[in-house]
């Protein structure tokens, strides 16, 4: 009776000795995934991972599963005849009855949070917003056909990922979503999954932004694999400075916005506040410049890692599609980073041997991390090399492709499923 007592107290730890008598593999994951958030935080703070994502992420892994307790059945993912059921007081992304929506935004404390803005896309708007005052479009201007190649060649993971997903029993819209990690634009593949794959955003969300964060750690090992340290750390030669004004960027800017609104409609939401960002930095309003690109941007991404660690909780994380989603989407990213390098040979044949071919890993839109990665695979060779430049012209050049191949995959699906095709 005293045990009994303490566990009602305890309630963390009353659900866990339930779930170990009752659901073992329940029991299982949500160790597994306190111990995987405790590791998240301590790779960021060692800077193998991004700090600025996985800490928030990690510890709202953590506490999420550390915190299932008894609630009642309004509370509840579905409403149960028998027993009680076990949930947290932080969100509840299944959600959708009316009355259950209302008492839920009474109760759990980042629901609104989650519900006006993760679950309609608004929060990977605002992402794109305050990126786009941190780019400098120029990096794209002065060598466009080179950067856009090398970000179409790094998209070679979502054009593989597609039909793999589809082999190994996904459905073409969750197959289509899935497919959008090879982008490795995490804003993108949420608004791609949230618009192709209501019940599976959640999952495909969490497992990109995890995959994302281990881009910085796993592409080094793929660049010494693919390039000899020679050709790693040749030196790119030198180039005839290019200058391009802030108007010139801004009518880049207003071309490009309106042209692919107009022919991506789906995904105008982040094309528009992509660009608006970079009209703001270009046109020199600096107070907006400071909020979008600060509070707004740093604001977002926090909160987008604590939303992400939260929703991994142990029954979202045993869906069957998990697992398919954890195998295909590291062939996405894998494949997206073979992808970038072979484009970087390309042109370094075609230049007659004048291009580094590790500045195709940048083609991979996760910006700026694959830049980095990229001039630190070329510095570590030789330390006075510098290729960022054509780096962040290829990252920025990815962050385009990977919304256009996205806006082709929704479109395509959606017509698909209209009976268009």
């Amino acid at each position: 009776m005293e045990q009994l007592d303490l566990l009602q107290i305890f309630q963390g730890v009353a659900t866990l000795v339930d779930s170990a008598q009752t659901e073992p593999i329940i029991f299982f994951t949500r160790i597994g995934l306190i111990l995987l958030g405790c590791a998240l935080i301590y790779l960021a703070q060692k800077g193998v991972l991004e700090a600025l994502l996985m800490v928030p992420m990690g510890l709202g892994m953590a506490a999420v599963n550390a915190a299932v307790m008894f609630v009642p059945p309004r509370m509840a993912y579905e409403i149960p005849e028998v027993g009680d059921p076990k949930g947290t007081l932080f969100l509840n992304p299944l959600i959708s009855e009316g009355d259950q929506f209302i008492t839920i935004l009474q109760i759990d404390w980042l629901q609104p949070i989650f519900s006006f803005s993760f679950s309609n896309g608004l929060i990977a708007c605002l992402i794109f917003l305050g990126i786009g005052t941190l780019l400098d479009v120029g990096f794209v201007m002065a060598r466009p056909f080179r950067s856009m190649f090398i970000a179409i060649c790094a998209e070679l993971g979502t054009v593989i990922a597609l039909p793999l997903a589809i082999m190994m029993g996904m459905s073409l819209p969750d197959a289509a979503a899935t497919a959008t990690i090879g982008g490795a634009d995490g804003p993108m593949i949420l608004f791609a999954a949230l618009m192709l794959s209501e019940e599976l955003f959640v999952p495909i969300t969490v497992v990109a932004y995890l995959y994302l964060g281990l881009i910085y750690g796993g592409y080094p090992f793929l660049i010494k694999a693919m390039v000899p340290r020679h050709i790693r750390g040749m030196k790119m030669p030198p180039e005839k400075p290019v200058n391009i004004t802030p108007g010139e960027k801004i009518v880049f800017s207003v071309i490009a916005a309106i042209a692919l609104c107009m022919l991506f409609p789906v995904a105008s939401p982040l094309f528009f506040s992509l660009f608006l960002g970079v009209i703001v930095r270009e046109a020199g309003l600096t107070h907006y410049k400071e909020v979008l690109g600060g509070p707004v941007l740093y604001g977002a991404t926090f909160f987008l890692g604590l939303l992400l660690g939260v929703l991994v909780e142990a029954s979202t994380i045993l869906n069957p599609d998990v697992l398919i989603l954890l195998v295909v989407g590291i062939l996405a990213l894998l494949f997206s980073g073979i992808g970038g390098i072979l484009g970087g040979y390309v042109l370094y044949y075609a230049t007659g041997k004048k291009y580094n071919p590790v500045i195709g890993i940048a083609g991979v839109s996760c910006i700026p991390t694959v830049a980095k990665v990229a001039q630190k695979s070329v510095s570590e060779v030789t330390p006075d090399a510098i290729v960022m430049h054509h780096a962040l012209g290829a990252s920025i050049s990815g962050v385009i492709t990977s919304a256009i191949f996205a806006a082709v995959l929704i479109s395509v699906v959606r017509a698909a499923g209209l009976g268009m095709f």
